[in-house]
């Protein structure tokens, strides 16, 4: 099981920028939580950090992508020298405008300007391995399998260390260790140019429309974001459950266990040398994740309040999670020129941000006015829908499942 990730940590500064983009990533999973921490601590309103991360959301999965395509034309290094430093300008400014009691208009405005410069690092270190790697194809399963496994740790230690952060000092500090570590991350991973991909400027006559347009991605993006709407509500329905009976403390450990499941899963996929097409392995694991969601659902209506068994359900989804993350971007990134490739895994991502931005609303009234039992339908719903939206591309499906893995 360990030799393939052997192989990858083989490959001339695979781990250096592979660290490099951990640190570089790792302030997504803190400020979204540290944002609402700081916002609810100066305005004591739920409901204007709630509208402030969507409408954050929504920003970040339209920027991210045309920051990605500008990478693929002008270079990873020129592009992260541009947005790294107004990405922390602009959260500096957050912090100061809302701490001096600034017209709302403002903190909001410059709050969306520096997720308007996120730094794609996510797509950009899984560009750099395809890079590094050439055209190995089952040693790239295993890069995008780690890079996920990357993902579960950052996500699961990303919350608990803003937490920490926020609680032992103010709100406000866990924002300034987040421009900390973009600033370390950036300047780290700008510095190994010996990985970096080559530019590929525009060509004469070169079509370089946005690639959302192409057939194929749509029928990508859409399932996608519907399993970004299933992460948002799940998480949101699961601080819920715990808080309602009792135990708000075990949201964290609940999400915890669910993102172990998926860490297990990733590590275990980058050991596969797969015989089925990356799209036929999407399919398969958004049907699987949506049947392990059932459970989960169950477990609020049939046996509220038992935190054992929801722990036990969670996990199990998880192992369906990573599965689903790396073949949607495997799929993404072989269906396009190399030239498009870190634009390709932008919008990928990007469906599962622009998805999470949904349904905290409907899920907050539902929670409010249903009882957190029967919001526990939601992130079923979410699920339900991501299978079912890939019918009306089932034609462009089809051909690309048939293609056979090098």
């Amino acid at each position: 099981m360990l030799e393939p990730y052997r192989k990858l940590f083989k490959v001339q500064g695979g781990w250096r920028f592979s660290f490099a983009a951990f640190i570089l990533r790792l302030p997504i999973s803190m400020l979204y939580l540290a944002i609402v921490l700081f916002v609810v601590a100066e305005t004591d309103s739920y409901a204007i950090a709630g509208a402030l991360s969507m409408a954050a959301s929504a920003v970040l999965s339209v920027a991210a992508p045309l920051w990605s395509r500008a990478a693929d034309q002008f270079g990873q290094r020129k592009i992260l020298s541009i947005t790294a430093p107004l990405h922390i300008f602009f959260m500096a400014a957050f912090v100061i405008l809302l701490k001096n009691d600034a017209p709302t208009i403002l903190w909001f405005t410059s709050a969306l300007l520096f997720e308007a410069f996120v730094i794609g690092s996510g797509q950009m270190v899984r560009r750099r391995w395809l890079h590094a790697i050439k055209d190995n194809q089952p040693l790239t399963d295993t890069a995008y399998s780690f890079e996920a496994f990357v993902d579960e740790v950052m996500f699961t230690t990303g919350p608990v260390i803003a937490t920490l952060i926020a609680v032992t000092f103010a709100p406000e500090y866990a924002i300034f260790a987040a421009m900390f570590l973009v600033a370390t991350g950036a300047l780290s991973f700008a510095a190994q140019r010996s990985s970096e991909p080559p530019p590929h400027p525009k060509e004469i006559g070169e079509d370089r429309s946005l690639l959302i347009r192409q057939p194929f991605i749509k029928a990508l993006f859409i399932p996608l974001m519907f399993c970004g709407a299933f992460f948002t509500s799940a998480g949101l329905v699961i601080v819920a459950y715990s808080d309602y009976y009792g135990a708000r403390e075990s949201s964290g450990y609940l999400i915890a266990i669910w993102s172990f499941g998926s860490g297990v899963a990733a590590l275990a996929m980058g050991s596969i040398k797969w015989r089925r097409s990356a799209s036929r392995r999407f399919i398969e694991s958004v049907v699987t994740l949506f049947l392990l969601t059932i459970p989960i659902y169950l477990a609020a209506i049939l046996a509220p309040g038992n935190f054992l068994l929801m722990g036990a359900v969670l996990f199990i989804n998880g192992l369906a999670v990573a599965p689903m993350l790396t073949s949607s971007l495997t799929a993404a990134e072989r269906s396009v020129a190399e030239s498009r490739k870190t634009e390709v895994l932008a919008w990928a991502i990007s469906a599962l941000n622009f998805g999470g931005a949904l349904p905290p609303a409907i899920t907050g009234y539902i929670i409010d006015n249903q009882g957190v039992s029967v919001a526990f339908a939601i992130p079923l719903i979410c699920m339900a829908l991501s299978a079912l939206l890939i019918l009306p591309y089932l034609k462009l499906w089809r051909e690309k499942v048939r293609e056979i893995p090098a």
